[in-house]
């Protein structure tokens, strides 16, 4: 079958007892997480822990979305993985909006809770990578997990300079910036899951074809 893998599978596609058992735990850090952050955002007013919680949240669900299409038809896999680049753009999109209405905001964010809340989150991040970094190599579902979770640790490290940040200067202005730059961290990483699910649900659909043309009777038959 030229141009088409069907009959190799050469990619992880989360089909192991301890994929899940990882991503189940993975959820609950998340969870919670999503909790703990979007108090304090609120709480500290900080877009910057707002943009986290959110982030937190969009990963719990998301990750769901991947537990329940474990074992599925490639398609289905594909699909599931381009709804969650789908959501990373929509969530992007809002923060970047919150942001720019946040500038005509004079509240100060707390630059203590940012910071302290900042650490504890991207402890729950990296506890994520570590128990995932094995399984990060895989078709766009068990890929997209942990592009979310390598990110996410990443932008944590913004959150915890904003708050440095917002204390040294005295303005809400780190703390926009790097709401921001979470936002753009979010496109990067929808664009690239939606890049790689839409070339497996093509991939699927050739596989498809080219099965049905094989099962078709030629004339001489």
């Amino acid at each position: 079958m030229a141009g088409c893998d069907c009959s190799q599978k050469t990619r992880f596609e989360g089909v192991s007892r301890a994929y899940r058992r990882v991503l189940l735990a993975v959820i609950a850090i998340n969870a919670t997480m999503f909790g703990v952050e979007m108090t304090s955002g609120i709480w500290a007013q900080s877009m910057a822990l707002k943009a986290d919680a959110l982030d937190f949240l969009g990963d719990s669900v998301t990750y769901g979305l991947s537990l329940a299409v474990i074992g599925m038809s490639l398609r289905t896999r594909a699909t599931a993985a381009l709804l969650k680049g789908l959501s990373l753009a929509v969530m992007a999109a809002v923060i970047l909006g919150a942001s720019l209405y946040r500038v005509f905001v004079l509240a100060q964010p707390d630059a203590a809770v940012m910071s302290t809340i900042g650490v504890l989150a991207f402890a729950a991040n990296v506890a994520s990578v570590l128990l995932l970094i094995r399984f990060r190599e895989g078709d766009a579902n068990v890929r997209s997990v942990w592009l979310c979770s390598r990110n996410d640790a990443i932008g944590n490290l913004g959150v915890i300079a904003a708050g440095g940040l917002v204390a040294y200067t005295g303005t809400h202005w780190p703390d926009l910036v790097v709401a921001s730059v979470l936002a753009g961290l979010f496109l990067t990483s929808s664009v690239q899951i939606i890049r790689r699910a839409l070339a497996e649900r093509r991939e699927a659909a050739s596989c498809g074809l080219e099965a049905g043309a094989a099962a078709q009777p030629t004339a001489a038959e």
